[in-house]
Protein backbone atom coordinates (compact mmCIF):
# COMPACT_ATOMS: atom_id res chain seq x y z
CA UNK A 1 0.00 0.00 0.00
CA UNK A 2 1.62 3.08 -1.14
CA UNK A 3 1.63 5.89 1.14
CA UNK A 4 3.05 9.17 1.25
CA UNK A 5 5.18 9.46 4.20
CA UNK A 6 3.68 11.73 7.22
CA UNK A 7 5.27 13.19 10.45
CA UNK A 8 3.09 13.39 13.57
CA UNK A 9 5.02 15.88 15.74
CA UNK A 10 5.04 14.47 19.65
CA UNK A 11 2.95 16.97 21.93
CA UNK A 12 2.98 15.85 25.37
CA UNK A 13 0.39 17.96 28.02
CA UNK A 14 1.31 16.04 30.86
CA UNK A 15 3.49 16.40 34.20
CA UNK A 16 5.68 13.55 33.41
CA UNK A 17 6.53 12.14 30.53
CA UNK A 18 10.20 11.29 30.14
CA UNK A 19 11.80 14.08 28.20
CA UNK A 20 9.35 16.85 28.93
CA UNK A 21 7.36 16.25 31.70
CA UNK A 22 5.41 19.44 32.55
CA UNK A 23 7.18 21.69 29.78
CA UNK A 24 3.75 22.08 27.64
CA UNK A 25 1.25 21.59 29.92
CA UNK A 26 -0.11 24.81 30.12
CA UNK A 27 -2.67 25.85 26.98
CA UNK A 28 -0.69 28.74 25.99
CA UNK A 29 2.79 26.73 25.98
CA UNK A 30 1.42 23.64 23.93
CA UNK A 31 -0.74 25.86 21.47
CA UNK A 32 2.83 27.78 21.05
CA UNK A 33 4.67 24.35 20.96
CA UNK A 34 2.51 23.20 18.54
CA UNK A 35 2.38 26.15 16.34
CA UNK A 36 6.50 25.11 16.53
CA UNK A 37 5.88 21.45 15.62
CA UNK A 38 3.73 22.12 12.35
CA UNK A 39 6.48 24.75 11.28
CA UNK A 40 8.83 22.20 11.58
CA UNK A 41 7.65 19.86 9.36
CA UNK A 42 4.62 18.03 11.35
CA UNK A 43 2.15 17.12 9.03
CA UNK A 44 0.05 15.71 12.11
CA UNK A 45 0.18 16.65 16.06
CA UNK A 46 -0.50 13.47 18.24
CA UNK A 47 -1.58 15.20 21.09
CA UNK A 48 -1.46 12.76 24.58
CA UNK A 49 -2.56 14.06 28.07
CA UNK A 50 -1.02 11.32 30.25
CA UNK A 51 2.37 9.58 30.03
CA UNK A 52 2.51 6.00 29.11
CA UNK A 53 6.34 5.63 30.70
CA UNK A 54 7.30 2.81 33.78
CA UNK A 55 7.36 5.90 36.46
CA UNK A 56 4.47 7.82 35.19
CA UNK A 57 1.32 8.59 37.64
CA UNK A 58 -2.09 7.86 36.65
CA UNK A 59 -4.45 10.37 35.08
CA UNK A 60 -8.01 9.60 34.98
CA UNK A 61 -9.79 10.06 31.55
CA UNK A 62 -11.81 12.79 33.35
CA UNK A 63 -8.42 14.66 33.48
CA UNK A 64 -6.64 13.91 29.96
CA UNK A 65 -10.13 15.36 28.39
CA UNK A 66 -10.02 18.66 30.56
CA UNK A 67 -6.56 18.90 29.78
CA UNK A 68 -7.22 18.51 25.78
CA UNK A 69 -10.28 20.45 25.82
CA UNK A 70 -8.20 23.50 26.70
CA UNK A 71 -6.41 22.91 23.10
CA UNK A 72 -7.86 20.86 20.67
CA UNK A 73 -11.04 23.21 19.87
CA UNK A 74 -8.07 26.21 18.97
CA UNK A 75 -6.28 23.83 17.13
CA UNK A 76 -8.92 22.10 14.91
CA UNK A 77 -9.81 25.74 14.25
CA UNK A 78 -6.39 26.59 12.90
CA UNK A 79 -6.74 23.61 10.76
CA UNK A 80 -4.51 21.44 12.43
CA UNK A 81 -4.46 17.54 11.78
CA UNK A 82 -5.06 15.80 15.17
CA UNK A 83 -4.41 12.49 16.52
CA UNK A 84 -5.16 11.82 19.91
CA UNK A 85 -3.04 9.43 22.15
CA UNK A 86 -4.64 7.65 24.56
CA UNK A 87 -5.73 3.89 25.76
CA UNK A 88 -8.75 5.27 27.43
CA UNK A 89 -12.29 4.58 25.50
CA UNK A 90 -14.12 7.97 27.39
CA UNK A 91 -10.89 9.67 25.85
CA UNK A 92 -11.19 8.29 22.31
CA UNK A 93 -14.77 8.40 22.29
CA UNK A 94 -14.73 12.25 23.27
CA UNK A 95 -11.96 12.47 20.31
CA UNK A 96 -14.23 11.35 18.03
CA UNK A 97 -16.47 13.88 18.83
CA UNK A 98 -14.22 16.62 18.35
CA UNK A 99 -13.22 15.27 14.84
CA UNK A 100 -9.97 13.37 15.38
CA UNK A 101 -8.42 12.25 12.06
CA UNK A 102 -6.69 9.68 14.03
CA UNK A 103 -6.57 7.70 17.15
CA UNK A 104 -3.35 6.18 18.70
CA UNK A 105 -3.65 3.58 21.31
CA UNK A 106 -0.85 1.51 22.78
CA UNK A 107 -2.91 -1.19 23.35
CA UNK A 108 -4.21 -1.49 19.92
CA UNK A 109 -7.85 -0.80 20.79
CA UNK A 110 -8.55 -3.65 23.62
CA UNK A 111 -11.81 -2.46 24.09
CA UNK A 112 -14.46 -5.08 21.49
CA UNK A 113 -17.53 -2.79 23.36
CA UNK A 114 -16.45 0.16 21.93
CA UNK A 115 -15.52 -1.14 18.28
CA UNK A 116 -18.97 -0.53 16.63
CA UNK A 117 -18.37 2.96 17.72
CA UNK A 118 -14.98 2.89 16.23
CA UNK A 119 -16.73 1.12 12.90
CA UNK A 120 -19.02 4.18 12.45
CA UNK A 121 -16.24 6.69 12.98
CA UNK A 122 -13.92 8.25 9.57
CA UNK A 123 -11.01 8.21 11.76
CA UNK A 124 -7.97 6.46 11.03
CA UNK A 125 -6.43 3.85 14.02
CA UNK A 126 -3.18 3.74 14.65
CA UNK A 127 -3.01 -0.19 16.20
CA UNK A 128 0.27 -0.84 18.54
CA UNK A 129 1.41 -3.18 19.93
CA UNK A 130 3.35 -3.57 23.45
CA UNK A 131 3.61 -6.37 25.68
CA UNK A 132 1.82 -5.01 28.55
CA UNK A 133 -1.85 -6.02 28.15
CA UNK A 134 -3.36 -3.18 29.94
CA UNK A 135 -2.44 0.12 31.17
CA UNK A 136 0.88 1.90 31.57
CA UNK A 137 4.38 0.42 30.54
CA UNK A 138 6.29 -2.35 33.19
CA UNK A 139 9.99 -2.93 32.95
CA UNK A 140 9.69 -6.70 31.40
CA UNK A 141 12.32 -8.13 29.80
CA UNK A 142 11.94 -10.05 26.75
CA UNK A 143 14.30 -11.79 24.95
CA UNK A 144 15.10 -10.86 21.09
CA UNK A 145 14.14 -14.12 19.72
CA UNK A 146 11.37 -13.93 20.71
CA UNK A 147 9.41 -10.69 19.85
CA UNK A 148 8.38 -10.87 16.45
CA UNK A 149 6.63 -13.94 17.08
CA UNK A 150 4.43 -12.06 19.94
CA UNK A 151 4.16 -9.01 17.59
CA UNK A 152 2.91 -11.58 14.66
CA UNK A 153 0.18 -13.11 17.63
CA UNK A 154 -0.44 -9.98 18.67
CA UNK A 155 -1.68 -8.26 15.11
CA UNK A 156 -3.06 -11.32 13.76
CA UNK A 157 -5.79 -11.43 16.35
CA UNK A 158 -6.35 -7.65 16.80
CA UNK A 159 -6.72 -6.98 12.95
CA UNK A 160 -9.36 -9.82 12.78
CA UNK A 161 -10.66 -8.41 15.41
CA UNK A 162 -11.21 -4.91 14.57
CA UNK A 163 -12.01 -5.94 10.54
CA UNK A 164 -14.95 -8.73 11.88
CA UNK A 165 -16.47 -5.68 14.05
CA UNK A 166 -16.95 -3.81 10.63
CA UNK A 167 -13.96 -1.86 10.66
CA UNK A 168 -12.40 -1.17 7.32
CA UNK A 169 -8.99 -2.32 6.69
CA UNK A 170 -7.54 0.68 4.97
CA UNK A 171 -8.34 2.75 8.04
CA UNK A 172 -5.55 0.87 10.08
CA UNK A 173 -2.24 1.91 10.69
CA UNK A 174 0.20 -0.50 12.57
CA UNK A 175 2.80 0.36 15.46
CA UNK A 176 5.13 -2.74 16.72
CA UNK A 177 6.01 -0.73 20.16
CA UNK A 178 9.28 0.38 20.89
CA UNK A 179 11.70 0.67 23.95
CA UNK A 180 9.94 -0.38 27.25
CA UNK A 181 6.26 -1.08 25.24
CA UNK A 182 8.84 -4.31 23.73
CA UNK A 183 10.96 -4.92 27.05
CA UNK A 184 14.23 -3.58 28.98
CA UNK A 185 16.37 -5.19 26.25
CA UNK A 186 17.86 -2.87 23.92
CA UNK A 187 18.21 -5.56 21.40
CA UNK A 188 14.36 -6.24 21.47
CA UNK A 189 13.79 -2.90 19.90
CA UNK A 190 16.46 -3.13 17.82
CA UNK A 191 15.35 -6.24 16.77
CA UNK A 192 11.77 -4.69 15.74
CA UNK A 193 13.29 -2.34 13.90
CA UNK A 194 15.52 -4.21 11.48
CA UNK A 195 12.49 -6.28 10.66
CA UNK A 196 10.07 -3.73 9.78
CA UNK A 197 9.86 -4.93 5.99
CA UNK A 198 8.31 -8.39 7.42
CA UNK A 199 5.62 -6.60 8.68
CA UNK A 200 4.78 -4.82 5.86
CA UNK A 201 5.28 -8.24 3.70
CA UNK A 202 2.33 -9.95 6.23
CA UNK A 203 0.24 -6.89 6.93
CA UNK A 204 0.13 -4.92 3.18
CA UNK A 205 -0.49 -2.01 6.08
CA UNK A 206 1.29 1.33 6.80
CA UNK A 207 3.55 1.22 9.54
CA UNK A 208 4.06 4.07 12.28
CA UNK A 209 7.30 3.60 13.93
CA UNK A 210 7.86 6.17 17.07
CA UNK A 211 11.90 5.68 18.39
CA UNK A 212 12.24 9.07 19.50
CA UNK A 213 14.24 9.68 22.70
CA UNK A 214 13.03 5.74 23.63
CA UNK A 215 14.62 4.27 26.38
CA UNK A 216 16.75 1.97 23.82
CA UNK A 217 18.07 4.90 22.59
CA UNK A 218 19.08 6.01 25.83
CA UNK A 219 20.63 2.94 26.70
CA UNK A 220 23.11 3.43 23.92
CA UNK A 221 23.52 7.69 24.51
CA UNK A 222 23.84 7.31 28.26
CA UNK A 223 23.67 10.33 29.78
CA UNK A 224 24.49 12.86 26.30
CA UNK A 225 21.78 14.36 24.64
CA UNK A 226 23.11 15.37 21.77
CA UNK A 227 24.32 11.69 21.10
CA UNK A 228 20.27 10.89 21.66
CA UNK A 229 18.98 13.68 19.25
CA UNK A 230 21.56 11.91 16.81
CA UNK A 231 20.58 8.15 17.08
CA UNK A 232 16.94 9.22 17.35
CA UNK A 233 17.46 10.54 14.07
CA UNK A 234 19.19 7.71 13.00
CA UNK A 235 16.89 5.40 14.10
CA UNK A 236 13.80 7.17 12.04
CA UNK A 237 15.88 7.30 9.11
CA UNK A 238 16.39 3.93 9.20
CA UNK A 239 12.46 3.08 9.65
CA UNK A 240 11.87 5.10 6.38
CA UNK A 241 14.44 4.07 4.11
CA UNK A 242 14.81 0.58 5.07
CA UNK A 243 12.07 -0.42 7.22
CA UNK A 244 8.85 1.62 4.47
CA UNK A 245 7.64 3.26 7.68
CA UNK A 246 4.81 5.20 6.38
CA UNK A 247 4.53 7.51 9.18
CA UNK A 248 6.82 8.24 12.12
CA UNK A 249 5.61 10.00 15.25
CA UNK A 250 8.94 12.29 16.43
CA UNK A 251 10.02 15.29 19.45
CA UNK A 252 11.79 17.11 16.17
CA UNK A 253 10.24 16.97 12.93
CA UNK A 254 12.51 19.23 11.35
CA UNK A 255 15.62 16.84 12.07
CA UNK A 256 13.59 14.52 10.40
CA UNK A 257 12.86 15.97 7.66
CA UNK A 258 16.35 17.29 6.93
CA UNK A 259 17.70 14.01 7.09
CA UNK A 260 15.27 12.59 4.82
CA UNK A 261 15.81 15.28 2.33
CA UNK A 262 19.76 14.35 2.87
CA UNK A 263 18.72 10.86 1.79
CA UNK A 264 16.76 11.53 -0.84
CA UNK A 265 19.77 13.88 -2.61
CA UNK A 266 22.47 11.10 -1.84
CA UNK A 267 19.81 9.15 -4.00
CA UNK A 268 20.28 11.00 -6.68
CA UNK A 269 24.27 10.87 -6.86
CA UNK A 270 25.41 9.23 -9.39
CA UNK A 271 27.29 5.75 -8.38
Amino acid sequence: MAVTMKILGILNITADSFSDGGKYLAPEAALAYAQKLTGDGADILDIGAASSHPDAQPVSPQDEIARLSAIVPALKAQGASISIDSFHTPVQRWALAMGAYYLNDIHGFADASFYSELAASPAKLIVMHAIQAQGIATREDVPPGEIMARVFAFFDARLAALENAGIARERLILDPGMGFFLGTNPETSMTVLGRLPELTRRYGLPLLVSVSRKSFLKALAGADPERLRSLSAAAEAMAVKQGGAAYVRTHEPAALREGLNTLKDLDKMPR
